[in-house]
């Protein structure tokens, strides 16, 4: 098995024994079609975090996840049409407080539910973390860098499906 295939299973089964995604992961194109350019804009910053503040590095690209899920929930003709979505995110308070951003402006949480998602964040991407420093890769390598963007991919497309689970979205087989 694949390293992202052992993240995909890592992070679906604990999301799942949490109740916070479906059985039956959603078929969602037009947020896997936004991959790409968020990957590409998102790689120079999640990079540059990663050494010091992994779990930022990590986390952040689930909280994409989720506000891509929103906007597409919301109004996918405009937000469809943004050049890049990570970059129209991060930029309304900077990347550091991308989180915060998405928690408050995105998806509307307050209170316990804010503190709530941020702790769901934090245990992804340290669920992650620790497998990423587990794995048999030399820090630096192209190894280590098709890890960390299969990391990133996996938790961009988990965010997206806790947050549709979130707005009422349920995910079974026809």
């Amino acid at each position: 098995m694949n390293i992202e295939e052992t993240i995909r299973k890592d992070l679906y089964h604990y999301l799942l024994s949490q109740g916070e995604i479906d059985e039956q992961m959603p078929d969602a194109p037009d947020i896997e079609e936004k991959w790409e350019d968020i990957v590409h804009a998102y790689l120079p910053d999640g990079i540059r975090e990663f050494t010091h503040y992994p779990n930022v590095s990590l986390g952040w690209m689930m909280y994409t996840g989720m506000a891509i899920a929103s906007f597409w929930d919301k109004d996918w003709e405009t937000y469809g049409m943004v050049d890049n979505l990570y970059t129209y995110i991060r930029d309304k308070r900077g990347f550091d407080y991308m989180d915060e951003y998405v928690r408050q402006e995105v998806l509307g949480l307050e209170g316990k539910a804010y503190d709530d998602m941020e702790k769901l964040v934090g245990e992804c991407a340290s669920r992650i973390n620790n497998m990423l420093h587990h794995q048999p890769i030399e820090p630096g390598t192209k190894a280590a860098f098709d890890a960390y963007v299969s990391s990133i991919h996996q938790l961009y497309l988990m965010g997206a499906a806790v947050w549709l689970k979130r707005m009422g979205y349920k995910m079974s087989l026809l």
